[in-house]
């Protein structure tokens, strides 16, 4: 387990010195976010994402960080992804002294498709910017950095190491980065997401984890006019079997279940042979996502159906980011300096799923929406309210700082 963190005051302190020069450095985020949202770089346009990870191999190098572009594939998938990007920069405390390894996380890739860049470019409506991907996540990856670079203009290098995670595939559920992203974990006392900041405000302390199946239904075929009674209609079967995996909802608090594809059947005069059902499990908690898993597997036992049997297969499986004391400790640091730099704050519990859940199942202390307010992710209208960008970077400034020196040097 981490130390604790550092004493209050420090965030405080250190948010009013640093919102100066996050002013300061406004105009330039907004510039290198206008290029960064004209980049077409969806989670399969690995060119596109490439792009970025270039750009921000730059901009690391630039700040003095050690940068490794990885590549990274999906085991099992031939789908091409783009490189993976990582920096390191040593700070002048030791961990022997206090010093903490943090880590920064953001993500290159977005849900849109090539030629949407051009279709919908990054324009400025008042204090909205537009553009896609100009929230989720360009514009909180960006605030990482120039929060860094803010700390190194004051000099402020108390803690042991930071750790700038960039990856190409979130959008997709990180197929590909996952695996690093879990040994990169290792060994770092405190994460930050660079995810923006909920539409209110709030910072997010918990993020459901997820668990996808697939659930195979073998029945017999038979003629469907002849001999329909020698069948076991799979179709059938999977149709129950889809009611009793929806009526689990509500049944464990906040846990969710969701059948989203069914497929049954190739003719119409075959009674069904076999149908397939992906169901998808969303939880606050590992136990939450166990519990489930264990009644879908128990009612896919006791088909209604004679002769239908089934099998159930998880292909996917991603922690929940759960809502622990060392995530609140986090928590009262940033509210300490948002009191300080006038930003009303609250914690959110959120069912999206991003980077955050696989360093958290890791077992890192961590905390997201770090990066400025925005909202409409996915969407046509996704904006990011550029009037929260100085103050959200001198937090997560700050933040670093509070977190970086446990031994209260």
């Amino acid at each position: 387990m981490s130390a604790p963190v550092r004493q209050q005051g420090t965030a405080a302190r250190t948010a009013a010195l640093l919102l100066p020069g996050a002013v300061a450095l406004h105009d330039r985020y907004l510039a290198e976010l206008e290029h960064l949202v004209s980049i077409d770089s969806g989670s399969y346009s690995p060119d596109g994402v490439n792009q970025v990870a270039a750009w921000t191999v730059r901009r690391l190098t630039s700040l003095g960080f050690a940068v490794d572009r990885v590549p990274v594939t999906a085991e099992g998938r031939e789908t091409c992804f783009g490189d993976l990007v990582v920096g390191r920069l040593r700070g002048q405390l030791p961990v022997e002294r206090g010093g903490r390894r943090i880590l920064l996380a953001g993500h290159m890739d977005t849900v849109f498709d090539d030629g949407t860049a051009a279709d919908r470019p990054f324009r400025r409506s008042g204090p909205l910017a537009h553009g896609p991907g100009v929230s989720d996540d360009k514009g909180g990856l960006l605030a990482g950095l120039t929060a860094v670079e803010l700390l190194l203009r004051r000099g402020m290098l108390d803690f042991a190491e930071l750790v700038f995670l960039a990856t190409p595939d979130e959008e997709v559920g990180s197929p590909a980065s996952r695996p690093v992203t879990v040994s990169l974990s290792h060994g770092i006392h405190y994460a930050l997401g660079l995810e923006c900041a909920r539409e209110n405000g709030d910072l997010v302390v918990a993020r459901k984890g997820v668990a996808d199946f697939v659930i195979t239904v073998t029945g017999r075929a038979a003629h469907a006019g002849i001999e329909p009674e020698r069948g076991a209609n799979a179709a059938l079967a999977a149709a129950h079997l889809l009611i009793d995996c929806q009526q689990m909802n509500g049944r464990w608090g906040d846990v969710s279940v969701n059948v989203g594809m069914m497929r049954a059947g190739s003719r119409i005069n075959i009674v069904c042979p076999e149908a397939e059902l992906h169901v998808e499990v969303r939880s606050s908690t590992d136990t939450g996502i166990r519990l489930a898993r264990q009644a879908i597997e128990a009612a896919a036992a006791s088909l209604s159906v004679p002769g239908a049997t089934a099998t159930v297969r998880q292909t996917e499986a991603i922690p929940a980011m759960e809502d622990t004391p060392a995530a609140r400790a986090m928590l009262t640091h940033a509210l300490e300096a948002g009191r300080e730099l006038a930003i009303d704050l609250g914690a959110a519990a959120t069912g999206g799923v991003g980077d955050a859940n696989t360093i958290a199942g890791a077992g890192v202390p961590t905390l997201d929406g770090l990066g400025p307010v925005g909202g409409g992710d996915h969407g046509p209208d996704e904006w990011l309210d550029v009037t929260t960008v100085p103050r959200r970077v001198a937090l997560l400034a700050a933040l670093i700082v509070a977190l970086g020196d446990t031994g209260g040097h």
